[in-house]
């Protein structure tokens, strides 16, 4: 049985092993953090086995690197002699953000088939967006990754340098998209419906509107145009989030995480 190691349970290295666990099932599952009680935890909930990192390497396919971009250098130093033993029969699964294939290569010092991924909050409900991009990795170990975490999400295959345009989207728009349930919600608090229901219904209509992007396949502009009639309700809102710069300032948020990305990657 091939097995999958996490390298960092935190919570979108916990939300991917919840993923692979639904797909392969937890004795399928090697786990590993610095935080041994979260390992254990975890594994608990997953029927997966907490180990020390220098074991997950020996035993694992495929290797899922969850740690910090700042602890690059830190983490994967006392991996390197472990792996140049192991020599080939795996292959490492990075979600280290701004850091490339090839920088991560450069810290183990060897030349290992690695998939890069970005991965974001909603694979812990399975429904994330997971961007991949692939370096001298074999069509078994694709497949293989591509069916740990089928259960994540939708998977997307990139080059490389899109990767870090695109988590800035993806990755970091969960957040952006809770500001701005939260701010519906608050609204409609500020006109009297009760806060429980104001929540679910901001919900409710961001994952309504969403499956109808997806689905119908239209423009967005298109479906907004759909809502606005002349001189009604929807159309006023709209004008008002003109006036307060809406688009630019979400685009300027993207533009900014992106700038952070590539600064971490430095």
């Amino acid at each position: 049985m091939k097995k999958i190691g996490f390298i960092g349970c935190g919570n979108m290295g916990g939300a991917l092993a919840r993923a692979a666990a639904r797909s392969l099932g937890g004795e399928s599952i090697l786990l590993s953090d610095a935080d041994t009680a979260k390992a254990q935890a975890l594994a608990t909930e997953l029927g997966a086995a907490a180990t020390d990192s220098l074991t997950l390497i020996k035993e694992a396919y495929c290797i899922v690197l969850g740690v910090k971009p700042q602890m690059l250098g830190a983490a994967l130093a006392p991996l390197k002699d472990t792996l140049r033993a192991r020599g080939n029969g795996f292959f490492l699964v990075s979600m280290l953000a701004g850091t490339s294939m090839e920088k991560v290569s450069a810290a183990l010092e060897g030349n290992y088939p690695i998939i890069r991924i970005m991965p974001n909050t909603p694979a812990s409900v399975g429904e994330g967006m997971i961007l991949y991009a692939t370096a001298d990795t074999s069509a078994d170990a694709e497949a293989f990754f591509l069916q740990a975490f089928s259960k994540a999400g939708k998977l997307d295959k990139l080059p490389e340098g899109l990767i870090d345009a695109a988590s800035a989207l993806s990755g970091c728009g969960p957040a952006f998209v809770c500001l701005f349930a939260e701010a519906l919600a608050d609204g409609a608090v500020a006109c009297g419906l009760p806060r429980d229901k104001a929540n679910a219904y901001a919900a409710q209509t961001l994952l309504g509107t969403a499956k109808l992007l997806l689905e119908s396949g239209k423009h967005p502009g298109v479906l907004k145009d759909a809502v606005c009639s002349p001189g009604g309700t929807t159309i006023e809102g709209v004008r008002a989030l003109e006036e307060g710069a809406l688009r630019g300032t979400v685009m300027d948020a993207v533009t900014a995480a992106y700038e952070k990305t590539l600064a971490l990657g430095k």
